[in-house]
């Protein structure tokens, strides 16, 4: 069996992990209260086996 493939076939973008929470707080906005604490929980699935 064949797999087709369309011509004009597109791949969505990944994620940026580095980029998807936005940009830091600037000094200023962390002293005024106009900031907002992040966590960020990773699973690694990495398979020691």
């Amino acid at each position: 069996m064949t797999k087709k493939t369309e011509p004009n076939q597109k791949v969505a973008p990944t994620i940026d992990e580095e980029d998807s929470y936005g940009q830091d707080a600037t000094e200023e906005e962390i002293r005024e209260g106009d900031s907002t604490t992040v966590t960020r929980l990773v699973f690694d699935e990495h398979d020691p086996s």
